[in-house]
């Protein structure tokens, strides 16, 4: 009977409803994590991604984090092997009337083994093994995290370099304005009200550049310490976003694209982990067989010891499983934390579930908004070059110029903050599904 109450509970994984838009499959988890960024043809960002991963401090500590795990492993899988120890003595004395010296050599070595009846220490061994391969997917999901930061600050950077220097271009054509509305003035063409809103317009873009450059260094500062340095150190970046098309996403991805995240793999894994603590939980409150030897022996002469030695053998047995109460108490905790495992570990799911409808639909409505912020944009440029050509011609005031000016401005600022949520998009949909779609595709 105990040994039926003692056997290892069947891991089965917890079910999970899935929408109806995803296709059902079994894909492969990823040993590593997938190199998406490749696809986007920046060998710039290929190198700064490459570069973090080597080199970034959080990365470093997850991986000491695995390195521990496994030795805890190991020390864990090395309970189940016999301990030996081995001590020796040597020791003289002498009379003090002068007499003869006397040694003495004393060898003993010992060995303990405790018989695993119940599959305690495998258990124990099995839930170190879990969570060491758990943490090695915290690593991996460390990794995926520093590779999409990575990303969205090198775009960030980019961005901001693109509003810098259209920031300086508006900057400029502020001070044209400004020249020709003064001339205007001393020709007596115009009043002192329209000078006024030429320089106030002229000022308000300078403040406006002022928090574009220190956007900049806020951006270029958070990317450069991922790299285990100083702020200060400069890195490769680009002036400008990519503007080629991003790569397609089909619709009705399978749901088993979800194991290659590194996340719900550490899930299911310390669920795994928590119902081997309740086997080990259970096996602990049964009897323990433990064997016992030892080898040794004392003698004038050390060799005497080696040649001749003396031995002993014994078992012993605990009986833990007397105290009832403690036992049923602490297999019950261990069984919550189980079930706590299993809530979790669906919730997990569902979570990423919601992560890649909505990372899906960013994409798709980014995308909607892009083409009509394309469409303003153009709209805008031509009023703009209507209200310069109909305020030279004196048919509109300075202000309808210069409000024409604001909103060509704003229109492209949208659309190219458009193209960056776009890029971010990207990013989070690849995170969400452990990697690219296309390529886990029959």
């Amino acid at each position: 009977m105990l040994s039926a109450c003692a056997s290892s509970g069947d891991y089965r994984r917890p079910d999970v409803k899935v929408p109806d838009g995803w296709q059902q499959g079994v894909a492969t988890p990823q040993a590593s994590l997938t190199p998406w960024w490749q696809g986007l043809g920046d060998p710039t960002l290929t190198r700064l991604i490459q570069d973090a991963l080597a080199r970034n401090n959080n990365l470093a500590q997850a991986a000491i984090k695995v390195r521990r795990a496994q030795l805890v492993a190991g020390q864990a899988a090395s309970d189940q092997l016999p301990s030996v120890s081995v001590k020796g003595s040597s020791t003289a004395s002498r009379q003090l009337d002068g007499g003869p010296t006397t040694r003495l050599n004393t060898v003993t070595a010992a060995a303990s083994w405790e018989v695993d009846l119940w599959g305690r220490l495998a258990a124990l061994r099995n839930a170190a093994d879990w969570e060491a391969q758990a943490t090695e997917q915290d690593r991996q999901a460390a990794a995926m995290s520093l590779v999409g930061t990575v990303a969205n600050l090198y775009w960030q950077v980019a961005y901001l370099n693109q509003r810098v220097e259209s920031s300086q271009q508006s900057i400029e054509y502020a001070r044209r304005t400004l020249q020709l509305v003064e001339a205007q003035y001393k020709a007596g063409a115009t009043s002192g009200l329209e000078v006024a809103q030429a320089t106030q317009a002229l000022a308000a873009q300078e403040a406006s550049h002022t928090q574009w450059l220190l956007q900049r260094v806020q951006a270029r500062n958070a990317l450069a310490i991922l790299f285990d340095g100083p702020p200060e150190v400069a890195l490769q970046e680009s002036l400008r976003l990519p503007d080629g098309a991003l790569p397609p996403v089909q619709a009705g991805a399978p749901a088993s694209l979800l194991t290659r995240r590194p996340d719900l793999r550490a899930a299911e894994l310390r669920l795994r982990k928590a119902l081997a603590t309740v086997d080990a939980t259970r096996s602990s409150f049964y009897p323990t067989l433990s064997l016992t030897g030892s080898v040794g022996g004392s003698s004038e002469a050390l060799s005497h010891v080696l040649s001749d030695p003396v031995g002993t053998l014994g078992a012993g047995l605990v009986l833990p499983f007397v105290q009832w109460r403690d036992m049923q108490r602490n297999i019950a905790i261990s069984q919550a934390d189980y079930e706590v495992a299993v809530l979790g570990y669906r919730q997990s799911w569902y979570q990423a579930l919601a992560d890649v409808e909505n990372a899906l639909s960013a994409r798709t409505q980014y995308e909607h908004q892009g083409i009509s912020l394309a469409q303003a944009v153009k709209a805008a440029q031509d009023g703009e070059r209507l209200s310069e050509a109909r305020y030279r011609a004196g048919s509109v005031p300075l202000k309808t110029w210069l409000d024409a000016q604001e909103t060509r401005r704003q229109a492209e600022n949208n659309l190219a903050a458009n193209r960056l949520n776009r890029l971010g998009a990207l990013v989070t949909l690849y995170q969400s599904v452990g990697g690219t779609i296309e390529e886990t595709r029959p």
